[in-house]
Order: C-alpha cells, then sequence, then structure tokens
C-alpha cells in the first residue's frame, strides 16, 4: 500500500474560505504526493505543497490532525491519501516544474470557496472538503439559493 500526504490549504478572506485546488487533466485535488521512504507523513505533505504550489507559509493550527482516504486505485497500485489542514495568508501559487515530467505537474490552480470546491473534487476528495470544512469551521451548509418563503 503506497501513501500519499498532502495537505487541504485554507485562506481566509472577508467574504469566507478559500481552498486552495490544483488540476492536472480534468481532475482536481488539494496539493499531495508519496511518502519517501522513512520520511515523515506530515514532513512529506510540506514537501509535496512546496514543490507543487511554492508555498512555504503554512500554519497547521488543528495541529496534525488529518484524515485518510479509504485505499483507492493509481495504476497498478493500491494507494491511501492523507490529509492534514492548514492555513496560509500567501494567495499566489508558483506551479512548479516535475524532474521527471520536465513541466509543471498540474495544469492550473484555483482558490475556490468551500462550494466551488464541492462542485469541482470527486466523491472521495468531497470527503476531504466536508471534513476540513467541519474542523476549519469553513463548511458552507446552507443552500447556494434560498428557497421560496
Amino acid at each position: 500500500m503506497v501513501l500519499s500526504a498532502g495537505v487541504v490549504i485554507i485562506r481566509r478572506e472577508q467574504d469566507g474560505c478559500r481552498f486552495l485546488l490544483l488540476r492536472v487533466y480534468n481532475y482536481w485535488d488539494f496539493p499531495k504526493g508519496e511518502t519517501e521512504p522513512g520520511e515523515d507523513p506530515l514532513e512529506a505533505a510540506r514537501r509535496e505543497v512546496r514543490e507543487e504550489t511554492g508555498i512555504t507559509g503554512l500554519r497547521f493550527p488543528w495541529g496534525e490532525v488529518f484524515h485518510e482516504t479509504r485505499p483507492y486505485r493509481s495504476g497498478n497500485r493500491q494507494k491511501v491519501a492523507r490529509y492534514y489542514i492548514a492555513e496560509t495568508r500567501q494567495q499566489e501559487v508558483v506551479l512548479g516544474i516535475s524532474p521527471e515530467l520536465g513541466r509543471a505537474e498540474h495544469d492550473e490552480y484555483r482558490w475556490v470557496s468551500f462550494r466551488q470546491a464541492q462542485a469541482l473534487l470527486g466523491e472521495r476528495l468531497q470527503q476531504v472538503l466536508r471534513w476540513a470544512g467541519e474542523v476549519s469551521g469553513c463548511l458552507e451548509t446552507e443552500p447556494p439559493f434560498p428557497g421560496p418563503d
């Protein structure tokens, strides 16, 4: 079983929380990557954020609390992804160049609201988003449009 470690990164703005999502092809995800042998998962998550986004100013106000996905298949391997939650004030993202690919690993990034993230993420990552929203106080539970009175 391969362990990937990542971070749900939150930036608080006057009108609410923003979550950082990265896109490769048509698939959106939080910054994450495989842990290296003997590497602490939280350190791996920090490294992946730095490599993929250039963000170094992360705060972990909830400590080392994490959420793991159920095992899933990635190519011919079984994986589990472990996500931590962090906050940043840094808005600028620099998509890092992958040495293996010779180009950026991701095609684009977006800072999005909770609802926008729900619409972009697949079911497995929607569970991670809900968890992070509950823990951080960024969960948006009201419907997007008010119903009739």
